[in-house]
Protein backbone atom coordinates (compact mmCIF):
# COMPACT_ATOMS: atom_id res chain seq x y z
CA UNK A 1 0.00 0.00 0.00
CA UNK A 2 1.55 3.00 -1.16
CA UNK A 3 1.75 5.85 1.59
CA UNK A 4 1.63 9.62 0.74
CA UNK A 5 3.60 11.48 3.10
CA UNK A 6 2.41 15.49 3.52
CA UNK A 7 4.95 18.11 4.54
CA UNK A 8 4.11 20.93 5.66
CA UNK A 9 6.18 24.15 4.61
CA UNK A 10 6.79 27.35 7.05
CA UNK A 11 6.01 30.64 5.24
CA UNK A 12 10.05 30.67 5.93
CA UNK A 13 10.75 27.34 4.22
CA UNK A 14 8.17 28.15 1.45
CA UNK A 15 10.30 31.98 0.58
CA UNK A 16 13.36 29.55 0.88
CA UNK A 17 12.46 27.01 -2.04
CA UNK A 18 10.21 29.60 -3.68
CA UNK A 19 7.06 27.20 -3.38
CA UNK A 20 4.11 29.14 -3.67
CA UNK A 21 0.34 27.89 -3.20
CA UNK A 22 -1.93 28.20 -6.56
CA UNK A 23 -3.98 29.93 -3.62
CA UNK A 24 -1.37 32.96 -3.02
CA UNK A 25 -0.67 33.35 -6.54
CA UNK A 26 -4.97 34.03 -6.69
CA UNK A 27 -4.81 36.36 -4.26
CA UNK A 28 -1.88 38.30 -5.51
CA UNK A 29 -3.62 38.24 -9.02
CA UNK A 30 -6.50 40.00 -7.33
CA UNK A 31 -4.36 42.54 -5.32
CA UNK A 32 -2.61 43.77 -8.19
CA UNK A 33 -5.55 44.26 -10.49
CA UNK A 34 -7.59 45.95 -7.16
CA UNK A 35 -4.76 47.95 -6.90
CA UNK A 36 -5.08 49.13 -10.58
CA UNK A 37 -8.69 49.99 -10.89
CA UNK A 38 -8.38 52.08 -7.21
CA UNK A 39 -5.20 54.09 -8.46
CA UNK A 40 -5.12 54.09 -11.69
CA UNK A 41 -2.72 56.72 -11.63
CA UNK A 42 0.11 55.16 -10.26
CA UNK A 43 2.31 52.90 -11.92
CA UNK A 44 3.30 49.30 -11.99
CA UNK A 45 6.59 49.96 -10.05
CA UNK A 46 4.32 52.21 -7.42
CA UNK A 47 2.41 49.82 -6.92
CA UNK A 48 4.60 46.93 -6.43
CA UNK A 49 6.45 49.28 -4.19
CA UNK A 50 3.31 49.10 -2.08
CA UNK A 51 2.87 46.00 -2.30
CA UNK A 52 6.49 44.96 -0.66
CA UNK A 53 5.12 47.31 2.34
CA UNK A 54 3.00 45.40 5.71
CA UNK A 55 -0.04 47.82 4.93
CA UNK A 56 -1.11 48.81 2.26
CA UNK A 57 -2.97 52.29 2.35
CA UNK A 58 -5.50 52.82 -1.14
CA UNK A 59 -6.24 56.31 -1.91
CA UNK A 60 -9.32 57.71 -2.35
CA UNK A 61 -10.05 60.23 -4.92
CA UNK A 62 -13.11 62.86 -3.90
CA UNK A 63 -14.70 65.08 -6.42
CA UNK A 64 -15.34 67.85 -4.57
CA UNK A 65 -18.12 69.95 -5.20
CA UNK A 66 -18.03 73.43 -6.35
CA UNK A 67 -19.54 75.59 -3.68
CA UNK A 68 -21.90 77.46 -6.31
CA UNK A 69 -21.81 81.72 -5.51
CA UNK A 70 -25.12 82.70 -4.12
CA UNK A 71 -25.56 85.70 -6.04
CA UNK A 72 -27.00 88.40 -3.81
CA UNK A 73 -29.81 89.93 -5.05
CA UNK A 74 -29.73 93.53 -5.99
CA UNK A 75 -32.34 96.01 -5.26
CA UNK A 76 -33.45 98.85 -7.69
CA UNK A 77 -31.14 101.88 -8.10
CA UNK A 78 -33.24 105.02 -6.79
CA UNK A 79 -33.19 106.06 -10.67
CA UNK A 80 -34.83 102.67 -11.43
CA UNK A 81 -37.14 103.24 -8.40
CA UNK A 82 -38.13 107.00 -9.46
CA UNK A 83 -38.86 105.43 -13.15
CA UNK A 84 -41.15 103.33 -11.96
CA UNK A 85 -42.52 106.23 -9.51
CA UNK A 86 -43.13 103.62 -6.75
CA UNK A 87 -43.62 106.26 -4.71
CA UNK A 88 -46.09 108.43 -5.90
CA UNK A 89 -49.18 108.78 -4.58
CA UNK A 90 -52.11 108.44 -6.67
CA UNK A 91 -54.53 110.91 -7.01
CA UNK A 92 -57.52 109.22 -5.66
CA UNK A 93 -55.34 108.40 -2.71
CA UNK A 94 -54.87 112.35 -2.09
CA UNK A 95 -57.36 113.08 0.75
CA UNK A 96 -56.33 114.09 3.73
CA UNK A 97 -59.38 112.51 5.77
CA UNK A 98 -57.26 109.50 5.15
CA UNK A 99 -54.50 110.13 6.67
CA UNK A 100 -55.84 110.96 9.59
CA UNK A 101 -55.57 107.40 11.58
CA UNK A 102 -51.75 107.63 10.18
CA UNK A 103 -51.36 110.49 12.59
CA UNK A 104 -53.09 109.03 15.87
CA UNK A 105 -50.77 106.10 15.32
CA UNK A 106 -47.64 108.91 15.12
CA UNK A 107 -48.75 110.84 17.92
CA UNK A 108 -49.29 107.01 20.25
CA UNK A 109 -45.93 106.55 18.96
CA UNK A 110 -44.48 110.17 20.03
CA UNK A 111 -46.07 109.77 23.75
CA UNK A 112 -44.28 106.20 23.81
CA UNK A 113 -41.41 107.44 22.60
CA UNK A 114 -41.20 110.05 25.56
CA UNK A 115 -43.10 107.79 28.20
CA UNK A 116 -45.61 110.05 28.57
CA UNK A 117 -46.05 113.88 27.52
CA UNK A 118 -46.81 115.44 30.86
CA UNK A 119 -47.85 119.19 31.24
CA UNK A 120 -44.36 119.52 33.53
CA UNK A 121 -41.99 118.56 31.13
CA UNK A 122 -39.19 119.96 29.60
CA UNK A 123 -39.79 120.87 26.14
CA UNK A 124 -35.79 120.73 25.02
CA UNK A 125 -36.08 116.98 26.06
CA UNK A 126 -39.24 116.91 23.39
CA UNK A 127 -37.31 118.67 20.91
CA UNK A 128 -34.54 116.39 21.38
CA UNK A 129 -37.00 113.00 20.59
CA UNK A 130 -38.63 114.47 18.07
CA UNK A 131 -35.53 115.51 15.98
CA UNK A 132 -34.54 111.97 15.43
CA UNK A 133 -37.83 110.17 15.46
CA UNK A 134 -39.95 109.19 12.57
CA UNK A 135 -42.36 112.24 11.02
CA UNK A 136 -44.51 110.27 8.97
CA UNK A 137 -48.10 110.94 10.25
CA UNK A 138 -46.94 114.07 11.85
CA UNK A 139 -48.79 117.37 11.27
CA UNK A 140 -46.28 119.61 9.65
CA UNK A 141 -46.80 123.47 9.10
CA UNK A 142 -44.18 126.27 7.71
CA UNK A 143 -43.68 128.90 9.89
CA UNK A 144 -40.80 130.96 7.93
CA UNK A 145 -39.32 130.60 4.57
CA UNK A 146 -37.70 132.19 1.59
CA UNK A 147 -40.41 131.63 -0.74
CA UNK A 148 -43.49 133.47 1.02
CA UNK A 149 -45.86 130.94 -0.67
CA UNK A 150 -44.51 127.85 1.37
CA UNK A 151 -45.71 129.95 5.02
CA UNK A 152 -48.50 128.85 6.00
CA UNK A 153 -48.49 125.47 4.42
CA UNK A 154 -49.74 123.03 7.31
CA UNK A 155 -50.77 119.55 6.56
CA UNK A 156 -49.88 115.50 7.77
CA UNK A 157 -46.32 114.30 6.41
CA UNK A 158 -46.71 111.76 4.25
CA UNK A 159 -42.98 111.38 2.97
CA UNK A 160 -39.89 112.51 3.55
CA UNK A 161 -36.55 112.12 1.53
CA UNK A 162 -33.23 113.98 2.34
CA UNK A 163 -34.35 117.19 0.91
CA UNK A 164 -38.12 117.71 1.13
CA UNK A 165 -41.21 116.98 2.64
CA UNK A 166 -44.23 115.97 0.63
CA UNK A 167 -47.40 117.39 2.73
CA UNK A 168 -50.86 116.52 2.61
CA UNK A 169 -53.29 119.36 3.39
CA UNK A 170 -56.75 119.79 4.72
CA UNK A 171 -57.91 121.21 1.42
CA UNK A 172 -56.33 117.76 0.05
CA UNK A 173 -53.59 119.03 -1.84
CA UNK A 174 -50.11 117.49 -2.14
CA UNK A 175 -47.31 119.84 -1.32
CA UNK A 176 -44.38 119.44 -2.27
CA UNK A 177 -41.64 121.65 0.37
CA UNK A 178 -38.22 121.65 0.29
CA UNK A 179 -36.31 121.79 3.56
CA UNK A 180 -33.50 123.89 2.32
CA UNK A 181 -34.27 127.62 3.56
CA UNK A 182 -37.33 126.78 5.79
CA UNK A 183 -38.43 126.68 9.26
CA UNK A 184 -41.34 124.15 10.05
CA UNK A 185 -43.42 123.66 13.31
CA UNK A 186 -44.83 119.86 15.02
CA UNK A 187 -47.24 120.31 17.33
CA UNK A 188 -48.27 117.38 19.70
CA UNK A 189 -50.47 117.89 23.22
CA UNK A 190 -49.62 121.38 23.42
CA UNK A 191 -46.12 120.87 22.92
CA UNK A 192 -44.38 122.58 20.29
CA UNK A 193 -40.67 121.65 18.45
CA UNK A 194 -39.27 123.82 15.44
CA UNK A 195 -37.35 122.09 12.69
CA UNK A 196 -34.72 123.95 10.79
CA UNK A 197 -34.81 122.60 7.51
CA UNK A 198 -31.44 123.47 6.65
CA UNK A 199 -29.98 122.07 9.53
CA UNK A 200 -32.24 118.27 8.61
CA UNK A 201 -31.60 117.97 5.35
CA UNK A 202 -30.50 113.92 6.42
CA UNK A 203 -33.06 110.63 5.22
CA UNK A 204 -35.02 109.80 7.96
CA UNK A 205 -33.48 106.79 8.89
CA UNK A 206 -30.08 108.53 9.21
CA UNK A 207 -31.21 110.44 12.01
CA UNK A 208 -30.74 108.60 15.08
CA UNK A 209 -26.98 109.05 15.40
CA UNK A 210 -27.12 113.01 14.52
CA UNK A 211 -26.22 115.52 16.85
CA UNK A 212 -28.61 118.63 17.03
CA UNK A 213 -28.37 122.10 17.78
CA UNK A 214 -30.20 123.25 19.89
CA UNK A 215 -31.21 125.93 18.14
CA UNK A 216 -30.83 126.36 14.01
CA UNK A 217 -30.27 129.51 12.44
CA UNK A 218 -32.07 130.68 8.76
CA UNK A 219 -31.01 133.67 6.97
CA UNK A 220 -34.30 135.21 5.70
Amino acid sequence: MNSVIYHAFSQKDAKEFDIQHPGTQRAEAFVRAFLKRSMPRMSRQAQEDHLQRKAVVLEYFTHRKQKEKKKKSKGLSAKQRRELRLFDINPEQQRYSLFLPLHELWKQYIRDLCNGLKPDMQPQMIQAKLLKADLHGAIVSVTKSKCPSYVGVTGILLQETKHIFKIITKEDRLKVIPKLNCVFTVEIDGFISYIYGSKFQLRSSERSAKKFKAKGTIDL
